[in-house]
């Protein structure tokens, strides 16, 4: 959104800067750089459907596929200790947050950009999704995988459901090719409303699938 349109954050306090904290209305509050080739958007168009993912830490240079050599915005530091304790191998220096709607792809890639080969961590919220991997290499691939004709392998991934892609699977080919529709747990589904907070946004994540891709740059 940054190259294309200035972002109305709030300037209040965290609790309170949410993006939910708008109320879903059609009134346009992201105004284009170039009112020529972009047109004005509301809260409601951006989280329903426009926003696809958000960087944390580590910004990766989407255009030039490197990390900028400078100091990186700091990491969430909840969101790190919580991963290293679980995934001890790989700090948690950057992360891709990716938005998902049924009808909404990842196209097959390799996660190659990173100085270090440590693991990947990957966690699924929400709908679930198919993830297909494609080992290194055919002596990679089980035998009962092979006997099916299948070079790849693919998982149903469900809300809560981590994987740490490592060793072999580090630098291996993978993607979404399908999200869901009404998979999301029903305990989930009304996020981010709870208790009249963000009333107006009940039912948000009904349809939704978010992933949270988190990796270490460098040594």
């Amino acid at each position: 959104m940054h190259p294309f349109y200035e972002v109305p954050y709030r300037q209040d306090t965290d609790e309170d800067r949410s993006f939910f904290s708008y109320a879903p209305d059609p009134a346009p509050i992201f105004t284009p750089k170039d009112p020529a080739v972009h047109k004005p958007l509301s809260i409601k168009q951006v989280l329903d459907r426009r926003l696809h993912w958000v960087t944390l830490g580590g910004q990766y240079d989407w255009t030039n596929r490197i990390y900028p050599g400078e100091e990186p915005p700091v990491f969430p530091p909840d969101i790190a200790n919580f991963l290293e304790d679980l995934f001890p191998e790989t700090r948690a220096q950057a992360a891709i947050v990716n938005f998902y709607t049924p009808g909404d792809t990842m196209m097959m890639h390799r996660d190659v950009s990173e100085e270090t080969d440590r693991g990947l961590v990957s966690l699924s919220f929400g709908c679930d999704g198919l993830f297909m991997i494609a080992p290194n290499g055919v002596g990679a691939i089980p035998d009962e995988v092979k006997a099916q004709g299948k070079e790849y392998l693919l998982l149903r991934l469900r809300s809560g459901d981590a994987i740490y892609m490592t060793q072999e699977a580090r630098f291996a080919w993978h993607g979404v090719p399908k999200v869901l529709k009404g998979t999301c747990p029903e305990w989930l589904q009304d996020w981010p409303a709870e208790e009249e907070k963000y009333e107006g946004w009940k039912g948000w994540m009904k349809n939704k699938r978010i992933n949270l891709n988190v990796r270490q740059m460098r040594e």
